[in-house]
């Protein structure tokens, strides 16, 4: 064990959570979105007080990069760096869509998870983890796109897992539909959860590079396309 500190804010929910080298850990979760921004900073360090830690003291501070809110992705960098930069220690960015997984497995036992996020106009963010040994691995490139557009991996015991399926699970492939469902998100606890395995891997960088993962550019429709839509 090692004191870490954890946050993810790229959804409608964000969540924090220390973790003391002794196994203890401290964790709280709220409205994401504006809140976010201005209840993440004064919530870690109230999570590391009641911890007893100083910031100093960290093992590295662990971040969910991304894909998700542009908003909360870049909140989440920008507290981060900040934070990092002043204490001196170094960031874990880690794929949101890798702590979906995890969160499933924490929760049911999932060790093959399709990773599903609500992308927002009409599309979602998509990968498949499977665990082997213990690690997970990605199957192929994350992506986003319409949610009839998602293929199935490979091989059989697959779940869904995520908070896409409320919105667009009338629209999903009829193979996918009838997979098992985990309503899950990238938490604080789930990030906790990964971060031995990847800083021994040696994914943790300085705090100049928490940087978020955008998988798309595009962040609204236009007028027009808002019309097309509603016509269809």
């Amino acid at each position: 064990m090692m004191n870490l500190l954890a946050f993810d804010t790229s959804t409608e929910q964000f969540s924090v959570a220390v973790q003391r080298a002794d196994g203890r850990r401290w964790t709280h979760q709220g409205a994401g979105g504006a809140q976010s921004s201005a209840a993440l900073i004064p919530t870690a360090l109230a999570l590391l007080a009641e911890a007893g830690l100083g910031l100093g003291e960290l093992r590295a501070i662990v971040f969910g990069r991304g894909p998700g809110s542009f908003t909360g992705l870049r909140t989440a960098c920008s507290v981060a760096q900040g934070l990092a930069f002043g204490a001196g220690v170094p960031v874990l960015p880690v794929d949101t869509l890798l702590a979906v997984a995890e969160a499933a497995r924490l929760a049911q036992g999932a060790t093959q998870v399709l990773a599903c996020l609500d992308a927002r106009m009409s599309e979602v963010y998509s990968a498949a983890y499977r665990q082997q040994g213990g690690l997970w691995h990605r199957q192929a490139e994350i992506t986003v796109g319409a949610p009839e557009a998602l293929a199935p991996p490979a091989g059989a015991g697959w779940v869904l897992a995520g908070n896409a399926f409320g919105p667009y699970l009338d629209r999903l492939p009829s193979a996918l539909a009838a997979w098992p469902r985990i309503d899950a998100l990238p938490t604080a606890e789930a990030l906790l959860s990964l971060a031995p395995a990847l800083l021994a891997a040696g994914q943790a960088v300085p705090a100049e590079q928490a940087l978020p993962l955008y998988i798309r550019d595009k962040v609204a429709h236009t007028v027009a396309e808002r019309a097309a839509a509603a016509a269809r």
